[in-house]
């Protein structure tokens, strides 16, 4: 497999152009992964809710209409895009995407590391490892996993080392194929951000990163502002960001912790509503990322 098999062409060319510019710099040791050679803050949107019933033409279309120019497609919906893909098919997704302005960021999938049972475990170890091969195909930078829930039966610390040594493992595989585990920080409690943090403490690879998601579970204890400090030197290329109109959540004191990191990666919509007109909804939360972005300095 060459380099234009595992890194999308239009971020390969990209940094082709920094290679002449006599600057390398390697996937796996930036701090965002395979985007962070862009120099802002950038918008794009999850196939949650409100792309789950697109076609990958619908959403090129809609993305390009909406100037939301990044995607990462969520297994199961109407994308279509699975592990089932034939060859010929992934590289049709592939095309597509690299035909159209708009960047496949990578996939969202449901597989979780939580399971007491072993088998359980196994399987969505292995599954994830496909998924990365999938992202590779259809030219994606990295997939979503999540830690999903703790269980009774076994002790806490327990499972969050368990957890994080199948990430451990998993970032080494994905570094191999020049992609990154997107760690959400997601689940009853394991969303909390020091059982997030204590995942990570496993991890001694830059091949997994957290992926931020804006739950109300964010302000708990020593609020925002600590939670963040605990995981801002473990962030990808991917954070979740929901409604921006929504004001139960600190969104402009968030992209300002952003801001102070210098956070050059995809912050991708993943909106719970449902309103009537998606593209204008689309297009207003748009047009507030940008304000709030360049109040903050995360954007030009």
């Amino acid at each position: 497999m060459d380099a234009t098999d595992k890194i999308p062409r239009k971020e390969f060319i990209k940094n082709l152009s920094l290679i002449a510019g006599g600057t390398i710099i390697a996937p796996h040791l930036s701090a965002f992964g395979l985007n962070s050679v862009k120099t802002e803050a950038k918008l794009g949107l999850v196939t949650y809710l409100w792309a789950k019933d697109w076609d990958i033409p619908t959403i090129i279309k809609n993305c390009t209409a909406t100037r939301i120019l990044g995607i990462e497609l969520r297994e199961q919906h109407a994308h279509g895009v699975g592990l089932g893909l034939s060859m010929a098919e992934r590289k049709e997704v592939r095309r597509k995407f690299q035909d159209s302005p708009v960047t496949l960021i990578g996939l969202g999938t449901n597989q979780q590391f939580d399971y007491p049972d072993p088998e359980l475990l196994k399987e969505s170890v292995q599954k994830t490892r496909e998924y990365i091969r999938l992202s590779v195909d259809i030219g994606g930078s990295g997939v979503k996993v999540k830690p999903n829930q703790f269980h009774s039966e076994v002790a806490r610390e327990k499972t969050i080392e368990q957890i994080g040594r199948a990430l451990n493992d998993l970032g080494k595989f994905a570094l191999d194929s020049g992609q990154q585990i997107r760690l959400e920080v997601h689940g009853n409690e394991t969303s909390l951000l020091p059982n997030i943090k204590a995942m990570m403490d496993y991890v001694d690879n830059q091949g997994v990163k957290v992926c931020w998601n804006s739950n109300p579970t964010d302000l708990e204890g020593n609020g925002l502002e600590s939670n963040f400090n605990l995981v801002k030197d473990k962030l990808g290329d991917t954070v979740h960001i929901h409604e921006l109109n929504d004001e139960k959540y600190p969104f402009s004191q968030l992209m300002d912790l952003f801001a102070r990191i210098n956070y050059r990666g995809w912050m991708l919509l993943e909106c719970s509503t449902d309103p009537d007109d998606k593209i204008a909804a689309l297009i207003e939360q748009r047009e507030m990322w940008e304000k709030m972005t360049a109040a903050a300095g995360l954007r030009k």
